[in-house]
C-alpha cells in the first residue's frame, strides 16, 4: 500500500489544536482541504482517529497510542533531509512558523522581519501562539520551527539558545498626581497596578524580581497584552511594571512617563 507522508504533519497538528478550525489555519489550508485529509488517514489507518466534542475534537487511543511514533518519525526525515541540503537564504522560498510570546512580537520580530526581507525575500513567516506548555506550539511535533520566549525546563531533544537580558522599569500616566521624577518603594506599594497575563513562564520572571527586592503590589486590573497597557495607564491612576524594551517604546507616547 502507497501511504502519502503530507497527511502525517496533518496528523500531528490536529493532536496539539484539538479543532478542525485552528489546525486548519495554522497549515494555511481551508477546512474542507484539512476534512479530506483526515478522510484519507481514517480510511489507511481504518480509525476514527479523532470524535468530535461540544469544543472541538477528541483523539481515540489509537491516535493518542500512534502520535509519539509518528512525531519521532517525521522528526528523524527532517533531520535526513536538512542535512542533504545546503540553506541558501537568498534563494529559498519556504514558510517558518514561529511561535513568539507577546514580549518578543514587540521587542524583537519587527527588526527580525525587516532583516528577513532584505537577506531572504523569498521567506515567510507566520505567527502562532505561544503557550504555557511547549507541546502546543507545535517546536516539539515539528510543526513550528522555533519557540521565542522565556523557555523552562526544555525537553532534551530542543536545542535552546540564549538571546537576551531585561530589565524592568515602571509606567504611569504622564500627569499622574502622585509620582514625579520616580517612584519610591512605598509608592509602589502603595499605587494600584496593571497587570500582564502572558503565558506563566513570562510571567514568573516578574514575580522572581518583586520576590527579590520583597515588594508587594495590588493588582486592579489584568489583561491580556502588552498593547493594552498604555491605554489603561492613560485613564487610571494605575502603575505598570514591564520590561524595559517595552518600555522604550512607550516613552514615545506622550500621555505615559517611564520611571526606574
Amino acid at each position: 500500500m502507497r501511504y502519502d507522508l503530507n497527511l502525517l504533519p496533518v496528523f500531528l497538528v490536529l493532536m496539539e489544536e484539538r479543532s478542525v478550525t485552528r489546525a486548519a489555519a495554522r497549515l494555511g489550508i481551508t477546512q474542507p482541504a484539512l476534512s479530506n485529509s483526515l478522510n484519507r488517514l481514517r480510511d489507511t489507518l481504518r480509525d476514527p482517529l479523532f470524535i468530535r466534542e461540544r469544543y472541538g475534537i477528541k483523539p481515540t487511543q489509537l491516535a493518542e497510542e500512534i502520535a509519539p511514533t509518528i512525531e519521532a518519525a517525521l522528526a528523524q526525515l527532517d533531520d535526513l533531509i536538512l542535512n542533504q541540503q545546503e540553506f541558501q537564504p537568498a534563494n529559498a522560498e519556504r514558510l517558518f512558523t514561529l511561535a513568539p510570546n507577546s514580549y518578543v512580537e514587540l521587542v524583537l520580530m519587527p527588526a527580525l522581519v525587516a532583516r528577513t526581507r532584505e537577506l531572504a525575500p523569498g521567506i515567510k513567516l507566520r505567527m502562532t501562539a505561544f503557550g504555557n506548555d511547549l507541546a502546543e506550539t507545535g517546536v516539539i511535533s515539528g510543526t513550528t520551527a522555533m519557540a521565542l520566549g522565556r523557555i523552562v525546563d526544555p525537553p532534551d531533544n530542543l536545542v535552546v539558545q540564549h538571546l537576551m537580558d531585561d530589565g524592568l522599569a515602571c509606567v504611569v500616566r504622564n500627569d499622574h498626581p502622585d509620582v514625579r521624577g520616580h517612584i519610591s518603594r512605598q509608592q509602589y506599594e502603595r499605587l494600584k497596578h496593571v497587570n500582564v497575563l502572558p503565558p506563566g513562564r513570562l510571567r514568573a520572571g516578574l514575580f522572581q524580581a518583586l520576590g527579590q527586592q520583597n515588594l508587594k503590589r495590588e493588582v486592579a486590573v489584568s489583561v491580556t497584552h502588552f498593547l493594552a497597557v498604555p491605554e489603561m495607564l492613560a485613564v487610571t491612576d494605575y502603575c505598570a511594571t514591564l520590561p524595559s524594551l517595552i518600555c522604550r517604546s512607550l516613552e514615545r507616547d506622550p500621555r505615559l512617563k517611564v520611571l526606574p
